[in-house]
């Protein structure tokens, strides 16, 4: 039987590493401690899994035997999302909402994002100018937030659409820098001392944004016109196996998830792409060749099945996933995977980006090749940029379709070069890892 060894040095000694340096946290202690390793002297333990098939055991496993922890990053995530929030539910509620939410992310639904994602790139990038160099992150979260919020409402620009894409954009902009990780991690931290305090700023913003998503929710009823195709139509009129619907309050943290979720992670892997196509000549060459292969007005559809432009995709989420580690799950029951035997009360975190950084499976892991994905297949437990098992994330489609169509647009439409071609490393956003905020492109050819 496997003996769990790890660091014993208590929370407060470690949040430092973790909150500034998290992708280090976790490889200088496999590196000590192997793919399966314990942090802290606590009981039951906090384990950190890299070993696909303990990982495997764990995403097969019945989803009764986890629940999901309400303190710590499941009380950021609770004031930021809601407490009906897919993220924070489990068991039976947990069901409930994935198989209301589902409809929006297939078929034909997603087809029709297609043109939404394209349009909208080309709106945003239209403003570049030739010899102008420009942050990256930010047209990216440009484009990603007004593709999600016209996606989810079916806004057009107004009032309403114009205010929530702000408070957003600052609201996620304050919670993004690498020190408000300190607010994430340490409870304490979360108190309102007015609205100049950090936190008071934050409980601000968020309940103006809570506003105006009620006042959509409201709108959409007094009208009583439920003939969109917009998500928030598509989640009103979605009933349970009970014939009931979801209330204001859950359709209003569901929103909240993915207009956050769904627009903040997909620009972070943006940004990383065109890092790494800008850096590495030959995928450029290579994914423009592709891309000139369809020849003029290529349809969505066509772009989104090109083979080297998903490779390209893949291995930027593979070498730095958005979301280290997969949400986090706590033994209800004792639990015995690959010959270890996991307490009652584990708390075990599937750490996405140390088994994406497995020598064995892929070898060189810390270069950039997008073909290691058309030489082979991975199995859901070797690549698992969107987590896994039964709470896998919901707009991973979404996701991957937004950043195939983005890229290409820009491809299509620009020549780029890095300002500053020094290697970048990721730093913290929130509870995600992303570039510096100081990366920047300049726009050398339209």
């Amino acid at each position: 039987m496997p003996q769990l060894k790890g660091p014993d040095a208590p929370f407060w000694r470690r949040a430092p590493k973790l909150i500034l340096r998290p992708l280090d946290y976790v490889e200088d202690y496999r590196q000590q401690y192997g793919d399966v390793f314990r942090v802290g002297k606590a009981e039951p333990p906090m384990v950190y899994i890299a070993d696909p098939d303990v990982i495997r055991g764990i995403f097969q496993a019945d989803p009764s035997q986890f629940q999901i922890p309400s303190q710590g990053v499941g009380g950021i995530l609770s004031a930021l999302l809601g407490e009906h929030s897919m993220l924070l539910l489990d068991g039976e509620r947990h069901r409930r909402h994935r198989r209301l939410l589902m409809p929006p992310f297939h078929g034909e639904r997603m087809r029709a994002y297609g043109q939404l994602i394209c349009t909208t790139a080309e709106q945003v990038i239209g403003e570049w100018q030739v010899n102008r160099s420009f942050k990256v992150r930010q047209p990216m979260q440009e484009i990603t937030l007004r593709v999600i919020l016209k996606a989810v409402f079916g806004l057009k620009n107004g009032p309403r659409y114009d205010e929530l894409r702000q408070l957003l954009s600052t609201m996620l902009e304050n919670l993004g820098t690498p020190l408000s990780g300190f607010f994430i991690f340490f409870d304490a931290l979360q108190k309102d001392w007015g609205p100049w305090s950090p936190w008071g700023r934050f409980v601000r913003m968020k309940a103006k944004v809570d506003e105006l998503i009620y006042g959509e929710i409201q709108d959409r009823r007094d009208r009583n016109d439920f003939s969109g195709d917009d998500m928030l139509t598509l989640m009103m009129t979605a009933r349970d196996d009970q014939g009931n619907p979801l209330s204001d309050e859950e359709l209003h943290d569901e929103l909240v998830t993915l207009l956050i979720a769904g627009h903040e992670t997909t620009a972070s892997a943006l940004s990383w792409a065109l890092y790494w196509i800008h850096a590495l000549p030959e995928v450029e060459d290579k994914l423009r060749y592709e891309l000139d292969s369809l020849g003029d007005n290529p349809e969505p559809l066509e772009i989104v099945n090109l083979p080297y432009l998903t490779a390209v995709c893949q291995e930027t989420l593979r070498i730095y996933p958005v979301a280290p580690t997969t949400g986090i799950r706590i033994l209800r029951d004792p639990m015995t995977v690959q010959d270890y035997e996991f307490p009652e009360g584990t708390v075990l975190f599937p750490s996405i980006y140390l088994v994406h950084h497995s020598e064995a499976l892929y070898p060189e892991s810390k270069h950039f090749k997008p073909e290691r994905f058309l030489e082979r297949q991975f199995s859901p437990y070797e690549f698992l940029p969107f987590g896994g098992g039964h709470r896998s994330c919901i707009g991973m489609a979404f996701a991957m379709m937004e950043m195939k169509l983005v890229l290409a647009t820009i491809l299509q439409q620009w020549r780029l070069e890095l300002v500053n071609q020094k290697p970048l490393q990721p730093v913290r956003r929130g509870l995600t890892v992303a570039p510096p905020s100081g990366l920047r492109l300049k726009a050398i050819d339209h």
